[in-house]
């Protein structure tokens, strides 16, 4: 009698369940997001501009909180990703949105926060619907495209409009003395956060360069494994 071979790995484990949940849910998140960014623009036009952050800010903060997941999941092996440019996306969208944004009630109503959560909702919309087919194993090359090809225009926008933020809540930082201290000690160094702030912007760019190089070899990787499959077909 044969020796019987263990059965394969089913596609719908829990580990499969739990990715295929929580990706459906920040894809219901985002399109919500985007969802509401469009129909207000459209309906309101510019004036939809300025309470952006006020009509659907708190859904983009939990959909952020949510997405710190992500490093648990790669510290823990659910993903498999490299973790220093994903600490990096998650980090400085954390810094932007808590600290930039929500921490500054003027910087609430300024034109470049609908920009961000536009170019945040765009990219992460077609993000978590890609992780989400491809978490059961589906695999749509339109939407593979996009996923790998999207970043190319958006992401240095990302970054850019992340910047412009930066330097336009620094004259706020600057009057409330928000988040400014002195170090404890004999010498007592005062730590200026609009400096801070203006330092991040270095650590931005090399967050940017570090992303699109992950971002071009998962692009590399992606076409070497299609262009494959279509040569076996």
């Amino acid at each position: 009698m044969a020796k019987s071979q263990a059965p394969p790995e089913t596609r719908y484990g829990l580990k499969v369940l739990y990715l295929f949940t929580y990706n459906l849910i920040q894809f219901c998140g985002h399109s919500w997001i985007s969802s509401n960014i469009i129909a207000r623009f459209l309906t309101f036009g510019e004036d939809s501009l300025v309470d952006t952050y006020y009509a659907i800010g708190a859904v983009m903060c939990s959909c952020q909180l949510i997405s710190n997941l992500e490093l648990i999941h790669l510290i823990m092996g659910i993903e498999c990703s490299p973790f220093l440019p994903r600490f990096l996306q998650t980090t400085e969208r954390n810094v932007i949105l808590f600290v930039v944004i929500a921490s500054q009630e003027e910087m609430q109503n300024k034109h470049i926060v609908w920009a961000l959560f536009f170019l945040w909702n765009t990219l992460d919309v077609i993000k978590y619907t890609y992780n989400m087919l491809t978490s059961i194993g589906s695999d749509f090359h339109v939407l593979s495209w996009i996923y790998h090809s999207l970043w190319v225009p958006l992401y240095p926008s990302v970054v850019l409009a992340e910047v412009i933020a930066i330097y336009q809540s620094l004259p706020y930082f600057e009057f409330y003395g928000t988040y400014s201290f002195e170090l404890p000690g004999p010498i007592g160094i005062p730590v200026h956060f609009p400096h801070v702030l203006q330092l991040y912007c270095l650590i931005l760019v090399a967050g940017l360069y570090s992303s699109c190089k992950q971002f071009y070899e998962e692009r590399k990787q992606y076409s070497g494994k299609y262009r494959i499959k279509v040569h076996h077909n």
